[in-house]
């Protein structure tokens, strides 16, 4: 049986003991550790292998939220809070569920479920894209047929709410998978995040103005957030100087 390993993140004592005992109820969840607010999170990210984080909001230092917009390539995360206006912010950096306090073992239950078929649509590669070769082509299911996608043809890739568009230099498809999911297929020497939204080749990179990249015919903006360390990446060796 796949497991997953876990580490709840709450300042509240209670809130904790009541989600450990959820997690002891299930036979597929192991509780690796616990935290009262993001600092300690991570100096446990750092010792333990973690799959899924129970994450707070409003936590002493460092909210939960501001937490994730600091941090990149966070295990999967399940939002535990008792504001409901923090849902849309939330989804925004892709967790896999938002839980409002209290919460009942039933939602529960069903947040963790969904955090297990996703684990194992990434071991197994389940789901819309094939692997065949990954130095070389995959497939993806766009309505009832399978599309091949030539890595070395992709510009770029797009989400929009549950779907991706993958731009290669001839044409557009559309297929229903989460960008992460796309994310964790490509090799990371040749594609970068730089949107939430949006993934990029490098080598199809042709101009960077201000906030917007420009590759072939298109537009892709540029967020602050990732402006830093895609910069970085694309001219560190590349740059000619005087």
């Amino acid at each position: 049986m796949m497991k997953l390993t876990c580490v709840i993140v709450d300042d509240e004592p209670l809130a904790r003991e009541g989600l450990a005992k959820y997690v002891e109820a299930i036979d597929y969840l192991t509780l690796v550790g616990m935290a009262e607010n993001p600092l300690e999170l991570d100096k446990l990210l750092e010792n333990e292998n973690v799959d899924l984080i129970f994450l707070d909001i409003q936590m002493p230092f460092m909210s939960g939220l501001d937490f994730l917009k600091i941090k990149k390539d966070l295990p999967m995360v399940i939002i535990t809070t008792a504001y409901q206006n923090y849902a849309l912010e939330g989804f925004q950096f892709d967790v896999m569920d938002y839980l409002l306090k209290p919460i009942t073992f039933n939602r529960f239950f069903k947040a963790v479920s969904k955090a297990r078929e996703y684990q194992q649509y990434r071991n197994h590669k389940a789901g819309m894209i094939e692997e065949i070769d990954r130095n070389d082509f995959f497939f993806i299911k766009c309505d009832n047929k399978f599309e091949k996608i030539f890595i070395n043809e992709i510009l770029f890739i797009q989400a929009l709410e549950n779907y991706v568009f993958i731009q290669t230099e001839t044409n557009k498809y559309m297929t229903l998978i989460s960008l992460k999911a796309v994310e964790e297929y490509l090799d990371k020497k040749h594609f970068i995040q730089v949107h939430k939204s949006y993934i990029i080749a490098v080598s199809k990179i042709k101009t960077i103005e201000n906030n917007e990249i420009f590759i072939q015919g298109f537009k892709i903006p540029l967020s602050r957030s990732f402006k830093e360390q895609v910069l970085d990446k694309v001219l560190k060796d590349n740059l000619l100087r005087k």
